[in-house]
């Protein structure tokens, strides 16, 4: 079977092979002509709906940032209820 590649990124963007003719709601037409074409999936990006890595700013962020639930856990025994 030949085809358009399509990759989906765990967390990133859609990798789509080009050149790609988006078309989006409001009627805007978004081309680019390189091989390989980022697909922005968080709609964080300043070029959407192309990709320009703005969701790997946001995981470095979340994963710097401790969670509620981790600074509510404690390793005293006696806290724990069997």
């Amino acid at each position: 079977m030949t085809g358009t590649r399509v990759q989906v990124v765990a967390g990133g963007p859609v990798l789509v092979a080009g050149p790609v003719r988006i078309e989006m709601p409001n009627g805007e037409v978004v081309e680019s002509d390189r091989f390989m074409v980022a697909i922005c999936t968080c709609r964080r990006s300043d070029t959407y709906p192309l990709c320009d890595t703005s969701h790997r700013r946001c995981r470095d962020l979340n994963r710097r940032t401790p969670s509620p639930a981790a600074s509510a856990t404690t390793s005293d025994p006696a806290a724990t209820t069997p």
